[in-house]
């Protein structure tokens, strides 16, 4: 992660589906993610898509679960498919492959 992009800040929009076993699998990736990767500088609103159906006209939502990465920019949309895949999500965000991060030293190094 750039400096620009840890001073800015981070906020993520999560798309879900009530309390389904995907949309439970995503929540916890997400925020393994914002806590591991992202050094907790992230506003992450978790929507479902059940009880705020305004939010899901207003951005679009075509598929859940989706996350929405609003900043730093550019906007960028994870849409549908498996979101507990962290590697995906490490992609989508672009925080590089799994072990690229510059915070976090390798294991045997």
């Amino acid at each position: 992660m750039t400096d620009t992009a840890a001073d800015e800040g981070w906020a993520l929009t999560l798309y879900v589906n009530g309390a389904s076993a995907k949309s439970i699998e995503a929540i916890e990736t997400v925020r393994r993610i914002c806590d591991e990767e992202l050094g907790g500088q992230v506003d992450l609103e978790i929507i479902d898509v059940r009880q705020q159906s305004a939010l899901v006209l207003r951005d679009q939502i075509i598929a859940v679960p989706t996350l929405i990465k609003r900043l730093p920019g550019p906007l960028r949309r994870i849409v549908g498919g498996d979101l507990s895949d962290p590697g995906r999500l490490r992609l989508g965000l672009d925080l590089g492959p799994v072990g690229a991060s510059g915070g976090h030293p390798h294991p045997d190094g």
